[in-house]
């Protein structure tokens, strides 16, 4: 008997797994059915949807008399507003499009600079305000753009003949029954028909008084019956006798930097440069590692300043012409992934110190590389520092920091 209950006993365990086994089937069955149903409706509702496009602003203007540097209008990108000469912006010179499809700022405005505000004429000459320009009515005895020469009422010195060499006898022949005479090249006739002298023509004058183009790229030296140029120290005479070019103290080792600094080739000179890392604040600290860069040191996991503070720091050093044309790039930002890593998927770029920041916008010119560029003249003789920063984000959240400290040397002269 007990042989029989454990031989039904068997026969039902199969008959409950066979079951069992069943019911799985078909639920696997209906689960294949609900996945199909719901990718054939998902399907057909992200054909129906149309894909939003990517967030973006209004597209901006320049203002009237200036300029606008940027042309995309996406979110987080910036556009940047610079005025001509003669005016100043009102208004924001940077603005960022933001998540809601609107710019952060005020909208700019180019108002006119007043040239007489500053009292140009000199000697009691009255200004008259122009189109982005002035003009100085002087009294009689005064000359020049602002009134600053003393107007020629007698002979200039370079016609006294004191020095023999810039006067001389006139050649003279007698050509039926009168005397014809006449001057060199560079000479002119000067006093009565029967005694006169033939004088130096002073060239550097004549051109000067004339406003015509310049004789000299720097200085003129009259010379008897002509003239040469000369080129300010540091600088040497080109071929065509008029043009400057500056003389590299630095390749030419005519330099007396000392070891450890590095000589810079400027307008006509030179700079000797040793730049230093910052001094370590809180978890904040730098070691150098090439004469021009410094890095950050390790942080610890919890200093949120340590991370926010620069990566890396940078030192460049730029030589620029007195009133360079503008606008003119002067420097790129650039940024490359390390092997195996991601790179950032968007980076921002600024302005983050210095002097004379308003002369300065920061551009992007592509997907991983901004632009500074000068948009405002700078007159040399001067030096200007400029600090310009890159931030790196993945997926908008802040990865890390580059600085670049950039130094201009402005020359005093425009070649």
């Amino acid at each position: 008997q007990s042989c029989l209950s454990r031989q039904q006993l068997l026969a039902a365990i199969r008959q409950m797994q066979q079951l069992l086994k069943g019911q799985e089937t078909r639920f696997s069955e209906g689960l294949r059915a609900v996945r199909s149903r719901l990718s054939t409706i998902h399907a057909s509702l992200a054909k129906a949807t149309p894909e939003l496009p990517a967030a973006s602003c209004p597209a901006l203007q320049a203002p009237a008399d200036g300029r606008k540097f940027g042309t995309k209008y996406l979110v987080d990108h910036e556009v940047h507003f610079a005025c001509d000469p003669g005016f100043q912006l009102l208004g924001s010179s940077t603005r960022m499009c933001q998540a809601n499809g609107s710019w952060t700022g005020q909208e700019p405005h180019c108002a006119e600079i007043s040239e007489c505000s500053s009292s140009p004429c000199q000697n009691g000459g009255t200004c008259l305000e122009g189109l982005n320009h002035f003009k100085c009515l002087c009294p009689p005895q005064w000359t020049g753009t602002t009134c600053q020469y003393q107007a020629q009422t007698a002979p200039p010195a370079w016609s006294v003949t004191d020095d023999p060499a810039f006067s001389r006898q006139p050649r003279c022949a007698q050509i039926a029954q009168t005397q014809q005479c006449s001057c060199d090249p560079g000479f002119h006739m000067s006093g009565t028909a029967s005694n006169g002298i033939c004088q130096d023509l002073n060239e550097c004058e004549v051109y000067q008084q004339g406003g015509g183009s310049r004789l000299c790229a720097h200085a003129c030296v009259n010379v008897p019956g002509s003239f040469r140029c000369s080129c300010p120290a540091g600088y040497v005479l080109l071929g065509d006798g008029k043009s400057c070019e500056d003389i590299d103290e630095c390749s030419l080792s005519q330099d007396n930097c000392t070891s450890g600094s590095t000589c810079i080739n400027t307008g006509g000179g030179f700079q000797c440069v040793t730049p230093q890392c910052p001094t370590a604040i809180g978890n904040v600290s730098y070691v150098k590692t090439s004469p021009f860069q410094c890095e950050r040191n390790p942080c610890p996991m919890e200093s949120r300043s340590c991370h926010q503070a620069p990566k890396t720091i940078s030192f460049h050093y730029l030589s620029l012409p007195s009133k360079l044309q503008t606008p003119a790039p002067l420097f790129r930002m650039a940024t490359a992934a390390a092997p195996g890593r991601p790179g950032p998927d968007s980076l921002r770029f600024g302005i983050a110190g210095g002097n004379n920041r308003g002369h300065f916008v920061v551009q992007r010119s592509d997907r991983h590389t901004g632009e500074l560029l000068l948009v405002q003249s700078l007159q040399g003789p001067r030096t200007i520092h400029v600090d310009v920063d890159m931030a790196e984000y993945l997926d908008r959240v802040f990865q890390t920091k580059h600085l670049s400290k950039i130094t201009l040397f402005v020359s005093a002269y425009e070649f």
